[in-house]
């Protein structure tokens, strides 16, 4: 499944004449490949040996450049670094108060809630969305 997506989206890349640079790709490939909602931070350190020239910025500017473009969402969470969510799918995120480890949940009644929104509020139209829960994973110990 990752390989068709990245496919996708290098030719949705080529299709709007965004020049496919190997830090791009490789940004690109991390972001589909790992679901760990990674800050910036993460994606240079786990690509710096294999780029050893590449700075920060450029991991800075390819996420910024795939948030615009709609293939990233920008992820904030009050803390000093954002954090980052390939979108592969609509889907929800369960956060652990403990570690901050974030995890996609799939809400099988997102259209429902959507259009409940609509006939709630008398929007014309729901652009995005964004659910959150938080609770402790089962790798932290409970404090209850």
């Amino acid at each position: 499944m990752g390989q068709a997506l990245l496919k996708e989206a290098i030719k949705r890349l080529k299709d709007s004449n965004i020049r496919i640079t190997p830090q791009r790709y490789a940004v690109l490939e991390y972001l589909i490949e790992n679901h760990n909602h990674p800050t910036a931070d993460d994606i240079y350190r786990s690509l710096e040996e294999k780029f050893p020239n590449m700075s920060v910025a450029t991991v800075y500017n390819n996420l910024r450049l795939f948030t615009l473009i709609g293939f990233v969402k920008e992820l904030s969470y009050g803390d000093s670094s954002s954090r980052f969510d390939f979108l592969d799918y609509p889907h929800y995120h369960a956060i652990c108060k403990e570690c901050g480890k974030i995890v996609n949940f799939k809400h099988t009644q997102l259209e429902l809630i959507e259009q409940e929104a609509l006939d709630l509020t008398g929007f014309q139209k729901i652009n995005d969305h964004r659910l959150e829960v938080y609770g402790v994973c089962q790798e932290c110990p409970s404090s209850v």
